[in-house]
């Protein structure tokens, strides 16, 4: 899908732009030395975006000290009232996100529209389930979906009747099959502007991971989506990391090595789940997109994993290290450590030549 592009601080979003992945402070505004503390862990996740709650006037002077202090761009999110969209523009937030429809007056959503083009601040228009008033689902006669898309239609119609484009238009549900369709509607009549996409409330752990991935993997693969965000019950930086493997399976981006390891049966020569403790503080020394393979035995070891950068397979003699499915020899379990990270080294050292 082909979209215009918007600039939020030193980042592109758009379809000239890889996928953003992003997340959401989850402490409040209050407590601003936890605000950064979090921004920091986020940013060394490799979040691009982090979307902040602004929901009090008198917390206009924390918001400012967090947006001057972090280093990844804010985007504040507001509900009802103008000023604080106003406000947060006025604190360095490069983007906000709003449903303009609850924003109050016709004067109230032009003096946000008049600060967001004097500063360059982009606008998310962010409509959810909850965000869906009775006239929207009854003009579309009880479908979700169609009201999430006449949800989103309705701000866009606010926002561009002021001749304002810079926007990220958004229809997120806890419903896949609703946050699904809502979106391919809208990508079919306003692909001309760049999607954020999510599944909201995913849920905790293991749930929230498995029900994130079903749904944005559908969506990637109809080409919708520039920013993305997984919504996890916990941690904020487990949300990056999940975020980074979707767009990996889905053949979008890499950060980090891809690790592929074989789930071991009885063939097994090797213990895999031991060795990967083993070997795992030489996954930082691998650059974006290395394939590293750890695989139980010789049945599956270079052949279903010969396209490995690097690998290793249990034998009858022991560990087989092999690199783009030729072996390089079989060394005792104890020293697999040590011949990987002299491989690394010398891998690196052939690339910088």
């Amino acid at each position: 899908m082909v979209s215009r592009n918007v600039k939020l601080a030193k980042i592109g979003i758009g379809s000239n732009y890889p996928v953003r992945v992003e997340s959401m402070l989850k402490v409040p505004l209050d407590d601003t030395i936890s605000c950064l503390e979090q921004l920091e862990n986020l940013e060394k996740a490799g979040c691009e975006l982090a979307r902040v709650a602004f929901p009090r006037m008198e917390l206009e002077r924390n918001l400012a000290t967090v947006a001057s202090f972090s280093r990844l761009p804010l985007m504040a999110d507001i509900h009802f009232d103008p000023r604080l969209a106003i406000a947060a523009i006025d604190s360095g937030c490069p983007a906000i996100r709003i449903n303009p429809g609850n924003m109050g007056s016709k004067k109230g959503i032009e003096s946000i529209v008049d600060a967001a083009r004097q500063n360059k601040t982009v606008i998310r228009i962010g409509a959810n389930g909850g965000s869906i008033n009775s006239r929207q689902l009854e003009e579309a006669e009880g479908d979700m979906a169609k009201a999430l898309f006449l949800a989103v239609e309705e701000q866009l119609f606010i926002l561009t009747r002021y001749d304002f484009h810079d926007i990220i238009l958004s229809a997120k549900s806890t419903s896949i099959n609703d946050t699904i369709r809502s979106n391919a509607m809208l990508s079919k009549k306003y692909s001309d502007y760049p999607f954020h996409i999510g599944i909201t409330e995913a849920g905790p752990g293991l749930l929230g991971i498995v029900k994130s991935s079903c749904g944005l993997s559908i969506l990637l693969k109809e080409g919708i989506g520039d920013t993305l965000r997984v919504s996890l019950s916990g941690d904020p930086c487990k949300e990056i990391e999940t975020g980074y493997e979707i767009l990996r399976a889905a053949g979008l981006r890499d950060r980090g090595p891809e690790i592929i390891s074989c789930p071991t049966c009885g063939r097994k020569r090797a213990d895999v789940v031991s060795i990967l403790g083993k070997v795992e503080h030489l996954f930082r020394y691998m650059p974006d997109g290395f394939k590293f393979a750890v695989m139980g035995c010789e049945v599956n070891g270079p052949r279903e994993a010969s396209s490995a950068d690097l690998g290793i397979a249990g034998t009858p003699k022991g560990i087989a290290v092999f690199r783009n499915g030729k072996i390089l020899g079989e060394y005792p379990a104890e020293e697999i450590p040590t011949i990987l990270e002299e491989l690394l080294k010398q891998i690196d050292s052939d690339q910088s030549h």
